[in-house]
């Protein structure tokens, strides 16, 4: 009897066998065993247990050898390998001898999509397995034919490490002694019917080399994050917290020009964005996506490794201290993500077993003609788990506080984007992705189940309901949303030239009308700076002291404006031009009092606003807010009051969007007494000429605007004033 079938061997030896493990390894052969291995290059083979005993192993084809063993007994020792070749010798230990490393109940669990550490048992894991140093491998590819580890320690060759198929549940894995952290390594794959795919990343690798390399590397996650106090960090996510959110692009927030222009590493972030941020006042860092993407160009919005930092700064450890230090400064860590689509690249998840396994198939479902790229298949459990399971690990695993879902528009809608005749309905005929739907609602019941204290908060530009309500009341279950209506209205009133603003004058009162159907946040984000559309200053109209001015009366009107805050960087000091993803920020421009003036206006109304109870600590409540005056067009004038607890002094906004100063002007207040002034964007420290109230106004007993009290004031041209009552 053959020790083994040489078409078995042949299969072997092509990297063409999907059973390695049934036939490589030892085995009962007869009343002995047999021992099969994979050696190519060797000359001569042997295998030494040990007991001692040792067997010459054969070659059969090139690279595959078998050998007869008597004597081992029903349980034999273990093994090692020895083999002579080309002048070399090397032993090593045989992974065919190993048992699996996945158990059945995580097999269960991935079957049934409920896995929601799917990150623990897929991807790379350095490890003891069997009392053996080294890596255990797993990855699921249902209709691969045979699945193999390729990397520096295979010499690239798929013949060297093929893997164990699982069953049902369409994982492959296999554990490599010796092999080690740090280590680059792919998936090679072959489809169905044996078809050769590109070599592709792990999905679930924890680290990959720098761009434009595309292989995955062996990483060592840091130990478990301490998290962050569960009712601090609710208490600072919560819809009645103040939150004034940073958004940062980690690769052009600052470079070292003097170094060739690198970017800054976690370390560095952590050091001198944190404390940047800090200084600001804000509460929140919002990070564009830090998942790893091959793509600088599209701003890591076109992830590939899901489950990795990027290296462009540094490693998992390190991206961990970043987190890590934000919290000490007292700062949230928001994260985008991104589970709408994917990019075509060879090397990612399109295609990845031959079939389409993440996507849909019909590219009237699974490709994205806007952006180029594929859309998950939410209808299919081992796809929703894998994105879930994706946001819970950066929550448990990182101790991030929340994650803001990207293009949240881009999958609700079938058709969305998509001429008539290009989509597919669903199941009733309709446009809703209702797949898509019962997605969001199980992630964010997973993310507020799993990690109390958490948000997150949807880019959703459309009028679908219950965007930010709970699942279990029908909503999407997001805590919050981005107010896309507000930004875009108040963007196209303040891009008017003054004298044309009487005709707009309801762009910027609409927003109320819808306030409190959602929990918002107003953004001023990275999509509104790029493009050729120009920075925020740029926006603005006038001669270069009216963009200011103007820039400063809109800062103070979105601070004061109910709804949490979010700033793109460069946006906080008037940076001039628009943003270059290639390019740090103009720092420089700091020099010019005008945008240093900006900055500490920015700066000021962030203390304020978070010393100031009234502008959040009912944001849910439509009382918390009543417009003094919303029907002053024909002076391009706005008042409003905002209102917190019983014991939190109220505050009144009036902002004048027109280059008039305004002498004696009355506003009604909501009480007699004296009103502090606790901003003027028209301060000569933010730049201003400073006109103003010296300090404050007193209202008497006037009755104005339907209020019972009154004040005359001075309000300065293209401006926001604030005041506060003043408790005695």
């Amino acid at each position: 009897m053959e020790l083994i079938e040489r078409a078995e061997a042949e299969a072997l030896a092509a990297a063409r066998h999907g059973e390695p493990f049934a036939v490589l390894g030892l085995h009962a052969f007869g009343l002995d065993h047999v021992v099969r291995c994979l050696a190519p290059g060797a000359e001569r083979v042997r295998a030494v247990f040990a007991d001692g005993t040792e067997a010459a192993l054969t070659e059969v084809v090139p690279g595959v050898f078998a050998g007869l063993v008597a004597g081992l007994g029903p349980t034999p020792a273990p093994y090692r390998l020895h083999a002579q070749g080309l002048g070399a010798e090397w032993d090593w230990d045989d992974p065919y001898r190993l048992p699996p490393v996945l158990g059945q109940i995580d097999e269960h669990l991935m079957a049934e999509g409920r896995h929601m550490r799917l990150w623990q048992r897929l991807g790379a894991h350095p490890m003891v397995h069997e009392g053996l140093a080294g890596t255990a491998f797993a990855v699921w590819a249902p209709n691969a034919a045979r699945v193999s580890v390729v990397g520096d320690f295979t010499f690239w060759d798929p013949a060297r490490a093929p893997m164990r198929k699982r069953g049902a549940t369409g994982i492959w894995e296999i554990f490599l002694p010796g092999v080690s952290e740090g280590e680059t390594y792919k998936y090679d794959i072959l489809g169905p019917g044996g078809a050769a795919l590109p070599q592709k990343a792990d999905p679930v690798a924890f680290g990959s080399e720098h761009p434009p390399a595309t292989a995955s590397v062996i990483r060592r996650l840091p130990p478990p994050a301490a998290p962050a106090p569960q009712a601090a960090r609710a208490a600072a996510n919560a819809v009645g917290a103040p939150m004034s959110i940073y958004e940062v692009h980690l690769g052009s927030w600052r470079r070292r020009v003097e170094e060739g222009d690198r970017r800054l590493s976690y370390r560095e972030l952590a050091r001198e964005l944190v404390g940047y941020a800090q200084w600001m006042g804000f509460t929140h860092l919002e990070l564009l996506p830090v998942s790893e993407f091959p793509f600088d160009g599209s701003w890591g919005y076109q992830p590939i490794g899901l489950f990795a930092p990027t290296i462009r700064h540094g490693t998992p450890a390190e991206f961990r201290a970043f987190v890590e230090a934000a919290h000490e400064a007292g700062l949230g860590i928001i994260l985008d993500w991104v589970p709408g689509h994917f990019p075509t690249d060879a090397h990612g998840l399109g295609q990845f077993d031959g079939t389409a396994l993440y996507e849909h198939a019909d590219p009237k479902e699974g490709f994205h003609r806007d952006w180029n790229t594929l859309i998950y298949n939410y209808g299919r459990r081992e796809v929703r788990n894998f994105l879930i399971a994706n946001a819970i690990y950066w929550l448990k695993e990182y101790g991030v506080d929340g994650l803001r879902v990207d293009a949240v528009a881009s999958m609700l809608y079938r058709d969305y984007s998509r001429p008539h005749g290009e989509w597919v309905p669903n199941i009733h005929g309709g446009r809703e992705n209702l797949e898509a739907i019962d997605f969001l609602r199980e992630m964010n019941i997973a993310v507020y189940g799993e990690v109390p204290g958490a948000l997150t908060a949807a880019e959703e530009s459309t009028s679908f309901p219950g965007v930010s309500r709970p699942a279990h009341e029908g909503g999407l279950g997001f805590g919050f949303k981005w107010n896309m209506g507000w930004m875009n209205d108040s963007l196209a009133y303040m891009a008017r030239d003054p004298i044309h603003r009487r005709w707009h004058h309801n762009q910027m009162t609409f927003a109320s009308a819808y306030a409190w159907s959602e929990n918002f946040i107003l953004p001023i984000s990275h999509d509104e700076v790029v493009h050729g559309k120009g920075s925020m200053l740029g926006k603005m109209p006038g001669n270069g002291w009216e963009q200011f001015a103007n820039l400063r009366a809109f800062y103070g009107f979105m601070w004061a404006h109910p709804g949490k805050k979010l700033l793109f960087m460069g946006q906080e000091f008037a940076q001039g031009r628009e943003w270059n993803h290639d390019a740090s920020l103009d720092w420089h421009q700091l020099e010019i009092p005008e945008h240093a003036g900006v900055q500490r206006l920015v700066r000021d109304l962030n203390h304020l606003y978070r010393d100031t109870p009234a502008f959040w600590r009912r944001e849910t409540d439509p009382g918390s807010f009543h417009w003094i005056d919303a029907d002053n067009a024909d002076q391009s004038v706005f008042s409003f009051a905002r209102h917190g607890g019983p014991d939190d002094a109220p505050v009144i906004a009036v902002v004048n969007m027109t280059p008039v100063e305004r002498h004696d002007f009355r506003v009604g207040f909501p009480e007699q007494g004296r009103w502090d002034e606790v901003l003027n964007t028209d301060a000569a420290i933010y730049g201003g000429a400073d006109r103003g109230n010296m300090g404050g106004v007193f209202a008497g007993p006037e009755a104005w605007n339907g209020q019972p009290a009154s004040a005359s004031m001075v309000l300065p041209p293209l401006s926001t004033v604030i005041f506060r009552r003043a408790r005695a």
